[in-house]
């Protein structure tokens, strides 16, 4: 049996992904397809723009068998804990048998040997990573260069490793690297705009594009499958929907403005005096772009100033992070599935070592039973589970809180909208 994994946003899912669905399985000719999909943030600190129950059916509508919810403690990571939480629950699950992921330079056996560098840290590349960092460069910045000058590649090789998809697709070959995975990876050559394009480019445009034409109620009807676009309009017209970054705005910088130093240092990923940074430009900053602006540095990109000001509010402590880095996700959230996907399940409930969940009230339950079951060897941190699903509820109950109709914004998404079956 083969059985066909993909790690998505569908932020929101377009013809570009859709494409890419299709041709991953003429690759891979599947039995079985599942996604990990980001729930209501994405990895480059953004809330998505529609919930994930709308943005799961575009997948099943589209043929997804199964949607995961990839975790919050990982959905809003870097690019290394983003896929390594992505990659850890495709693993665990034990019956993934191929990864296909989107590629700018379509180079596997290049994207692979980086993979082994970052795996394998051999000493020398260690010291040059170390000496790009004293620079003054962002980490992904300094690795590239101690990259280029320890493999010493030209200028052609260095601009593979600077495009999105590929700099994410060596995270996801280093994680399959650590978990010592039996998963194969693929890749597909990307095609149409790249990721950061904002403007609208026809049938296969970005989802940014697609995103800032919501925002600016331009046509972006035909760069949607037509059922995905009926789907987000529904949304919309229902006020469940579109949520910007911006929509935080009057909620994150009064936030900001009450916490003290010695909080965020608790606070997962404020270093390098970055605390100090955050309260000065949340104490002069008028606005969200002036307090981006009044942050931002050479070494601290926009991405990663985005994702600590989500740490702050859901309170991403170090042990929570550096646990979820390690254990990986402790469940299986189920979002949706296909009548065909429904077999599958039925396999993997009897494989997995971590619990599924589909009906979100019932995860004390789920604890409590796997934690009394002595015929099954469970994997699973109490704990871990506990403080990693109620940071997904958390993050859905502030999420809808920016939904522009104030009648959809009571809190309880995650108990209220049923499991997605089409």
């Amino acid at each position: 049996m083969k059985v066909l994994g993909l790690i998505v946003e569908y932020n929101p899912m377009h013809n570009g992904h859709l494409y890419h669905l299709n041709a991953a399985k003429k690759i891979v000719k599947p039995d079985y397809t599942v996604a990990v999909m980001s729930g209501n943030f994405c990895q480059r600190g953004e809330p998505a723009i529609i919930n994930k129950f709308a943005r799961t059916l575009m997948a099943l509508k589209n043929g997804i068998d199964i949607v995961f919810e990839l975790p919050t403690v990982f959905s809003l990571q870097d690019a290394g804990g983003f896929a390594f939480g992505a990659i850890s629950l495709l693993n665990n699950l034990k019956i993934v048998t191929d990864l296909v992921f989107g590629s700018e330079s379509n180079d596997s056996e290049f994207l692979k040997q980086i993979a082994e560098v970052l795996y394998n840290q051999p000493e020398n590349f260690d010291y040059l990573l170390k000496k790009e960092l004293k620079k003054g460069y962002s980490y992904p910045n300094a690795r590239k260069y101690a990259l280029k000058n320890f493999l010493k590649f030209d200028s052609e090789n260095l601009s593979k490793i600077e495009k999105s998809n590929d700099f994410l697709g060596i995270e996801y070959i280093h994680s399959l690297l650590k978990l010592n995975s039996h998963i194969k990876f693929h890749t597909i050559k990307r095609i149409g705009s790249n990721y950061n394009d904002e403007t609208l480019k026809g049938t296969i445009s970005s989802a940014t594009a697609i995103r800032n034409a919501i925002k600016n109620n331009f046509d972006y009807s035909q760069a949607l499958p037509p059922n995905n676009f009926k789907i987000i309009s529904d949304e919309l017209k229902e006020g469940r929907g579109p949520v910007f970054f911006e929509s935080f705005e009057t909620f994150v910088l009064p936030y900001l403005r009450k916490m003290k130093r010695s909080d965020l240092e608790k606070i997962y990923g404020f270093k390098e005096g970055l605390d100090i940074r955050f309260i000065h430009a949340a104490n002069n900053a008028g606005d969200l772009k002036e307090f981006l602006d009044l942050v931002k540095t050479k070494r601290f990109t926009y991405s990663r100033i985005r994702r600590l000001l989500f740490y702050s509010i859901f309170n991403f402590d170090k042990k929570l992070i550096e646990d979820s880095n390690k254990y990986g996700p402790q469940y299986f959230r189920i979002l949706g599935f296909t009548k065909k996907g429904q077999n599958l399940l039925s396999i993997i409930k009897k494989q997995v070592n971590r619990p599924l969940i589909s009906t979100a009230s019932n995860y004390k339950k789920i604890l409590e039973k796997i934690l009394k079951d002595t015929e099954k060897d469970w994997d699973v941190i109490p704990e871990l589970y506990l403080k990693q699903f109620e940071m997904d509820i958390l993050a859905s109950n502030i999420y809808s809180y920016f939904y522009p109709n104030k009648s959809q914004r009571k809190s309880g998404m995650d108990f209220r909208e049923p499991i997605m079956i089409e």
